[in-house]
């Protein structure tokens, strides 16, 4: 696991998403269970991701997707962070 107090965000441009945005601990991935679509295309967020990954009423979520790889469900607002680091390293790329 990679020393976190000593790591600087926006040190790289390849370290970025692993050092500021989703660090990476011991275990990454989990299966929450399985949900069902309803008629109207709405699924229930699982209890225990919604606690892991800070998920509350109103939070506005992004769907992205890959025809590879699946779907992925992202906060908006780690989408919006993750935007100004990137532009942050572009302005001043000596950090």
């Amino acid at each position: 696991m990679k020393n976190m107090k000593n790591k600087k965000c926006g040190s790289a441009a390849e370290d970025l998403v692993d050092t500021c945005i989703a660090p990476r601990r011991e275990k990454t991935r989990a299966l929450f269970g399985s949900v069902k679509v309803g008629e109207r295309g709405q699924i229930v967020i699982p209890k225990e991701a919604r606690e892991l990954f800070g998920i509350e009423p109103g939070d506005i979520l992004l769907v992205l997707g890959d025809v590879e790889r699946g779907i992925a469900l992202v906060k908006a607002d780690t989408i919006q962070e993750f935007a100004k680091k990137i532009l942050e390293t572009t302005r001043n790329p000596e950090k």
